[in-house]
């Protein structure tokens, strides 16, 4: 445990965005999921549409620092794959 003020200040700090990031990854897993069961099921409509508003979470991610830039152009890259394997 910190003594020095500044260094509570820090676990505090670090606290709070552990919790936002985890918050944003969870998201972004969400949307993968949903996006990965529709590809699934078959349902091409619904996942053609999806699929801009799960990249631009990845995105918004990587900006954030959460996921590194290839991590994000892996995983966008590998959902295009399913979407175009469904044609």
């Amino acid at each position: 445990m910190p003594n020095i003020k500044s260094a509570k200040k820090r676990t505090l700090v670090i606290e709070k965005k552990t919790a936002q990031n985890k918050m944003i990854k969870s998201e972004v897993k969400t949307a993968i999921k949903k996006f990965t069961a529709a590809v699934d099921s078959g349902d091409k409509a619904s996942a053609t549409e999806m699929f801009p508003s799960v990249c631009s979470l990845i995105d918004s991610a990587a900006g954030k620092g959460i996921y590194k830039k290839n991590t994000a152009a892996n995983k966008k890259s590998g959902l295009a794959k399913k979407l175009n394997a469904m044609a």
